[in-house]
């Protein structure tokens, strides 16, 4: 009986972590667009591309090499550590990595650094195919460049945003397992395994495999549920649908 309750509360907080992360996702899921508006706004070409290229290389960079990086960084030993021993601000080191506080706040940071140029260039390209006499005429008007953003780039993105953000809904639950993965240990386990990663330790480190298995398939049926609903809202408000 009380192993069962563990097993309920550790499935309560799992779906607490998985809520709260991709919660975190859809609340600044307009983070791309902007960015893509920023970009587009840099008038030096090369300094532009500089910038678009920085932030779009480590979407192609493995969770691996993110962990590597971020344990050289912020280990006990690493830099953060060094400078803040050196200035004085710190006399032991600060556990970052094991630290179980605000893991989902750090957790979503990663992965908008990961994330957010490759995320935008949808949004780049939805600024390139812009009507120029929307621009001309904007301009004949008298328009600032901040009217110019507010009353043709961004309804001219809006399309794309609700697209992507029905994808990301219909998604929720799917949080992905890699991340979570190279970045649990045992003093965060509690507040960053997610629903995809319970699974995965279910199966491998409990051997409940049939309990995984129907988890998984659950969680598929949430989403097919989920992507229909949100194209059936978005067709009676915005009148368009993608299914």
């Amino acid at each position: 009986m009380v192993e069962n309750q563990v097993k309920v509360d550790q499935l309560l907080q799992v779906i607490k972590n998985t809520f709260g992360l991709s919660g975190l996702s859809l609340l600044f899921s307009w983070l791309p667009m902007v960015f893509a508006i920023f970009l587009t706004e840099i008038k030096a070409v090369r300094f532009r591309k500089f910038i678009q290229t920085v932030t779009t290389l480590p979407n192609f960079i493995s969770w691996v090499l993110v962990y590597s990086l971020a344990f050289s960084m912020l280990s006990s030993e690493g830099i953060v550590n060094g400078m803040l021993h050196q200035l004085g601000i710190t006399d032991s080191p600060i556990l970052f990595l094991q630290s179980s506080s605000h893991v989902w706040l750090t957790m979503w940071m990663w992965t908008t650094w990961k994330t957010l140029g490759w995320s935008a260039i949808l949004y780049i390209a939805a600024i390139m195919g812009i009507d120029d006499s929307l621009y001309e005429a904007a301009e004949v008007d008298g328009a600032t460049r901040m009217q110019v953003i507010r009353h043709v780039v961004l309804p001219s993105m809006l399309p794309t945003y609700f697209v992507l953000l029905m994808l990301q809904i219909a998604s929720f639950l799917n949080n992905g397992l890699e991340q979570y993965f190279v970045f649990q240990n045992a003093f965060n386990k509690d507040h960053i395994q997610v629903l995809d990663l319970y699974v995965y330790n279910l199966a491998m480190g409990g051997g409940s495999y049939s309990v995984s298995v129907a988890i998984s398939m659950l969680k598929s049926l949430i989403s097919v549920v989920l992507l229909f609903s949100v194209n059936k809202l978005s067709k009676l408000l915005r009148g368009e649908s993608i299914v």
